[in-house]
């Protein structure tokens, strides 16, 4: 079922600024790609932090699922629009909605389920009152729960290698989230069919990767989508899905 993204919110806390588009994040045709978009959102998560004083008591994050709905490509040279607010939260975790616009016309909508860390536990730290109130501000929906989208079993088709390295890895030790935006856009970029129209990506994180292990890519393409497990010894570690956007 298509899920739409929560809209601009009238009142509220939403982080505001402008961004460079940098050469580093284009494709080949100039377009912003989907890993350049993913560090944006990583980057745009930490300046918020900063600029409402809440990095010393919520410094540590990780995101469950990140949706980005491509509504019209994001064209180098620009200077982009980046607005952050929450869409919808629960003491411990809360849905950050992300909206890029861009001269020319290019507009990126995305949305992301973050979850406050406590680091040395390794599980969920409920949010201060302080920085509850000003996300509650925008939130449509204070009792947010999690559920999982992408719950297709793994294909019977052997994976593909991927391997990583020591630059993909995060303070958690874990596989930093634009890496797996590598392997998305390795595999989503032939497929123009799914992504010359407005589009959408999703991807779940179900389990941290580390460096060392095993990690194998395992492609699903139908008409209507292109899906990639990423496993470690057949376990699911992480699921992405590209498919056309419903309008």
């Amino acid at each position: 079922m298509f899920r739409p993204l929560a809209p601009v919110p009238e009142t509220g806390h939403i982080f505001d600024v402008e961004r460079r588009l940098g050469t580093v994040d284009m494709d080949e045709h100039q377009y912003l790609r989907i890993d350049g978009i993913a560090r944006h959102l990583q980057d745009a998560g930490v300046d918020h932090l900063a600029h409402t004083g809440a990095m010393d008591d919520h410094p540590h994050w990780i995101v469950r699922r990140t949706v980005i709905d491509v509504l019209r490509p994001v064209e180098w040279p620009a200077r982009l629009r980046v607005r952050r607010w929450c869409s919808a939260l629960s003491s411990r975790w809360l849905n950050m909605r992300v909206r890029i616009d861009a001269p020319g016309g290019g507009l990126i909508e995305t949305e992301g389920f973050w979850i406050h860390m406590n680091k040395e536990a390794m599980s969920p730290s409920r949010l201060s009152d302080r920085f509850f109130d000003l996300m509650a501000s925008t939130a449509t929906d204070q009792r947010l729960r999690w559920k999982q989208w992408l719950t297709a079993p793994l294909p019977p088709a052997p994976g593909i290698p991927f391997p990583l390295r020591r630059t993909d890895i995060d303070h958690f030790e874990h596989v930093t989230n634009t890496a797996y935006w590598h392997a998305v856009h390795e595999y989503a970029s032939p497929a123009t069919t799914l992504t010359a129209a407005p589009h959408r990506y999703i991807l779940e994180y179900n389990k941290p990767i580390h460096f060392g292990e095993p990690l194998h890519l395992h492609p699903l393409h139908t008409p209507d989508s292109l899906t990639l497990y990423f496993t470690v010894d057949s376990d699911i570690r992480a699921v992405a899905q590209v498919l056309p956007l419903l309008s």
